[in-house]
């Protein structure tokens, strides 16, 4: 049964906190952190690329773990249309000649990645997953909107599946795509983000604990009894209604929204390689993933410590 080995992460030095932001925005720091549960992100240099990013991740993940024969790397900020980051990530670490394959999906990028790379492993052996974003520079380009620039920033994370049982067993992956909802969430090759947010809002907010339940249904597991929720940090509002759609306390849903913002697709990966360091977790314990994103890409993946 595949497993996520171990997890890893990378955040820039830079940190932009409310009070900074709102007088580049001319608003109110406490309105942002009501708005979002943000008080804080990390904003990668001018020369830091995403690739920079993804191998920073990487190798805070690889340590003592197998070498990858296969690489997956999801971002929705690349710097040009191709070649995608995928390969020269590879080819920095020192795996030139695997495989590398690139998930342009913002925010559900990394369950993504995961729930393709568990059913790799089997055939190629370790997977490497790597996200890395830097939405902070398109969140505020101009026009600029408030609703948009006070929630992004930048950051990377990684986690290694193999395909033997061990550490986080994968249990069984939901994932969904729509793209009736494309244009309420964008980024074109120039411009801002665009986002209709109310429309963003109303459909993670339905979606998430839809997808969360079919999995657990289908593996017949209550919402009562996973240990821990690792979603797509979001936003603070967004998880703490999950949480109460599902029926589950809050605090069984891991966040860390508050130090880094939303970081697309590298947040979940993020928020579980905080959450695996500081985890009481004991073999049986289950561990549920979701994310939702542009796309629209939404889906949940089920795993349970070995």
């Amino acid at each position: 049964m595949p497993s996520i080995f171990s997890f890893g992460r990378y955040l820039p030095e830079r940190v932009l906190d409310n009070r900074e932001l709102a007088r580049t925005l001319g608003c109110d720091p406490e309105w942002i952190l009501q708005s979002s549960g943000i008080e804080e992100r990390r904003i990668a240099g001018p020369s830091e690329t995403i690739t920079d990013l993804g191998v920073r991740a990487a190798q805070n993940c690889l340590g003592q773990g197998p070498v990858p024969n296969l690489l997956i790397a999801a971002s929705g900020s690349t710097e040009r249309r191709f070649p995608g980051p995928a390969a020269q990530i590879a080819q920095r670490l020192g795996f030139a000649g695997i495989p590398a394959i690139d998930l342009p999906i913002a925010s559900a990028g990394s369950l993504f990645g995961i729930a393709l790379a568990a059913q790799l492993a089997p055939i190629y052996g370790p997977v490497l997953v790597v996200a890395a974003e830097k939405m902070s520079g398109p969140a505020a380009s101009a026009p600029v909107d408030k609703n948009v620039a006070i929630i992004f920033g930048d950051g990377a994370g990684a986690c290694l599946i193999t395909p033997e049982p061990g550490g986080l067993e994968i249990l069984d992956s939901v994932l969904h795509s729509d793209g009736s909802y494309s244009e309420d969430l964008r980024l074109g090759f120039t411009g801002p983000i665009e986002m209709n947010g109310m429309a963003v809002i109303r459909h993670a907010t339905r979606k998430l604990p839809e997808v969360i339940n079919e999995l657990l249904v289908r593996n017949q597991v209550s919402p009562a009894t996973v240990s821990a929720f690792l979603m797509h940090q979001a936003n603070q509002n967004l998880i703490d209604r999950v949480a109460r759609a599902l029926s589950v306390p809050a605090a069984r849903f891991y966040s860390n929204i508050k130090r880094y913002g939303n970081t697309s697709s590298a947040s979940m990966l993020i928020a579980a390689s905080e959450w695996r360091e500081s985890a009481q977790i004991e073999s049986g314990d289950t561990v549920c993933f979701a994310a939702f994103g542009a796309g629209f890409h939404w889906g949940a993946l089920l795993a349970r410590q070995s």
